[in-house]
């Protein structure tokens, strides 16, 4: 996961989680990274400062994740909110992992039953969703999700 603290072209800023660099130039050239403020898809990063963690004497096997707290009780209640809002799709949808698009289109278009269902699709894909007037929304990942 990579955080970006993000502006937007009318000086709002705000902070965004990504599985790599890559996703996000796909996501924000695809116009699905907007404004947490004003809905804007004129965003840019900020000049961040690196994070460097910090030595401990435990040690630590590879699989140990890292997760710094948010110190803004705001981004905190926040956080929990998405954590609430993916425990209930993940409770009450189905999962179809990157036959998302696929699936949503055949949910659209009446060809299977009408269900909740979250998985995986591109940026593109999303977008074309969107096009065909299907209702999709992106599920935010979180910093423990990892990569």
């Amino acid at each position: 996961m990579i955080h970006y603290d993000l502006i937007c072209d009318k000086g709002h800023a705000f902070d965004g989680w990504f599985r790599n660099s890559s996703v996000y130039d796909e996501q924000a050239g695809s116009g699905l990274v907007t404004c947490a403020h004003c809905g804007s898809a004129k965003v840019e990063k900020q000049i961040m400062a690196p994070g460097i963690p910090m030595k401990s004497n435990r040690k630590s096997d590879s699989a140990t994740k890292m997760v710094a707290a948010p110190t803004d009780p705001r981004l905190a209640e926040l956080m929990n909110m998405v954590r609430e809002m993916r425990k209930h799709v993940e409770e009450n949808a189905e999962y179809v992992g990157n036959r998302f698009a696929e699936e949503a289109r055949k949910i659209h278009y009446e060809e299977s039953e009408q269900r909740g269902i979250y998985g995986q699709t591109t940026a593109d894909e999303a977008k074309a969703l969107v096009e065909e007037g299907i209702t999709v929304h992106a599920l935010p990942r979180l910093p423990e999700d990892g990569n």
